[in-house]
């Protein structure tokens, strides 16, 4: 073959090379892609087809044709929002209420919820079900089902054990529900068989999370295995030089739950914290701080809720739900009012303290009935917004709510980041997050798998919402 016949050849293979039209559902272009990995922000494509992401490539590198196109210039992409601590729980007379919060949870940004234990769990399997086919509008559900607890818990539903055989029972019923996770709770359960029941479900290949009664220590409840740390009581008695101590009153019945906390912030030691700092991330244990709950919860006999837009959204059965906590602070004493809101505070501090040692934390506001004035949705948002008041960084923050919840339930292969071969779940914002964790509300379009919602349609989602 001759040279210009060759070169010929090579012109004309090229030439249709980059010819080549790539077919996608969706097209999103120009955007200013948040790789939460890194802290970089370039901008990109994001090529969908079939629920998922085919292609992410700098901008206008290719060619394209998309059934449809999101022009995203000026605006910020990021992996959909998780609420990794909600409750879908009130029974059945609250079905319909709770049904209610998955349109919330989407209409802000929330792609993916991690439920934390309740009462519905049939209606909740259903709901998974309908969400994954896309015949309901919602958030992928992860689900514990019921909680395991000890005999006369306190929450409806609850799996109870006392025995060995109590726990294979137990466990044999979430395994035949196919729950996502295992949840422990600490009310009623002892601590021989609250140790027992993480080595069991460990056994069983299940993640587990859970409270922790201060009837054992925080190392035997990660040596036990436990994944992850409900809230951050348990975390503080882990800090205290005294946590032994009080243990052993809290067995002997000479001390309660919270007649323990002032004993336990007063006695937080640094050097007691970091070696528990250290176990933690060399464990793989998860930490959830809910810091909005407990700010709110902290304040409920200064703050006048009556106006929260978000009530209208809830009904009267979900804001009947509300009045025991509220109950529960206005009867309480000026000094456990005081404490309360020293504990918030201290709790703020304790999770920055987390966060700066490498411990891994997940956003999760615990919204739902029961939980005065923390409202499905929103509430996600505000536990940002105080993680980075309490100087965690708006990155480091925005971790804990997509990368840190794919990794707590092994999700990494579909979740957690922008990149080919992802589940197409991402939230459009008007605005950098990086620069002001607020603008995380500023939603401009939100993708859940094919699913596409402008900011009209979610606002007709809220409109759609509200409960007269």
């Amino acid at each position: 073959m001759n040279q210009l016949l060759f070169s010929s050849l090579l012109l004309t293979i090229f030439s249709c090379k980059n010819d080549t039209i790539n077919n996608y559902d969706l097209a999103i272009t120009n955007a200013n892609v948040v790789h939460l990995e890194t802290g970089k922000i370039e901008v990109q494509d994001i090529y969908i087809s079939d629920g998922k992401i085919q292609a992410v490539e700098a901008a206008s590198s290719s060619n394209f044709k998309g059934d449809s196109t999101i022009d995203a210039s000026g605006k910020y992409v990021l992996p959909g929002f998780w609420d990794n601590h909600i409750h879908l729980r009130g029974g059945d007379s609250l079905i319909v209420n709770n049904k209610n919060f998955l349109k919330l949870f989407i209409a802000n940004g929330i792609t993916t919820v991690r439920d934390a234990g309740g009462d519905l769990t049939h209606a909740v399997m259903e709901w998974k079900h309908q969400i994954a086919e896309e015949n309901l509008i919602g958030p992928t559900i992860f689900t514990a089902g019921p909680k395991i607890d000890g005999p006369g818990a306190t929450w409806a539903g609850s799996l109870e054990v006392e025995t060995e055989e109590d726990i294979a029972e137990a466990l044999d019923s979430l395994e035949s529900l196919n729950v996502d996770f295992v949840k422990i709770y600490d009310s009623r359960i002892s601590p021989e068989n609250y140790l027992k029941t993480i080595e069991e479900t460990k056994k069983r290949g299940f993640t587990v999370s859970g409270h922790m009664p201060f009837t054992v220590t925080l190392e035997e409840t990660i040596d036990a295995g436990m994944d992850g740390i409900e809230h951050l009581y348990y975390i503080m008695k882990g800090c205290a030089s005294n946590e032994i101590g009080v243990t052993d009153k809290l067995n002997k019945g000479e001390m309660g739950f919270w007649g323990a906390m002032p004993a336990l912030m007063g006695a937080y030691s640094d050097s007691t914290a970091q070696t528990t700092f250290t176990n933690l991330k060399e464990n793989d244990v998860f930490v959830v701080p809910t810091l909005h709950i407990g700010k709110t919860l902290s304040y409920l006999d200064e703050v006048d809720h009556s106006k929260d837009l978000y009530l209208k959204y809830m009904g009267k059965g979900i804001i009947q739900t509300y009045q025991g906590r509220i109950r529960s602070s206005l009867n309480s004493s000026e000094e456990a009012r005081e404490n309360r809101k020293q504990l918030d505070a201290f709790f703020g501090a304790l999770a920055k303290s987390l966060n700066d040692a490498g411990v891994q934390l997940l956003a999760g506001s615990d919204s739902g009935a029961f939980n005065s004035y923390t409202y499905p949705g929103i509430s996600l948002h505000k536990e940002l917004q105080v993680m980075v008041e309490n100087g965690i960084s708006p990155l480091d923050a925005l971790r804990t709510s997509t990368a840190n919840g794919a990794k707590f339930l092994n999700q990494t292969d579909d979740y957690g980041r922008i990149s080919k071969g992802k589940i197409s779940d991402l939230v459009i914002l008007d605005a950098n997050p990086l620069k002001n964790i607020e603008n995380t509300q500023k939603i401009y379009t939100v993708i859940k798998g094919t699913q596409v919602f402008s900011k009209r349609q979610l606002q007709e989602l809220l409109n759609n919402s509200v409960i007269d």
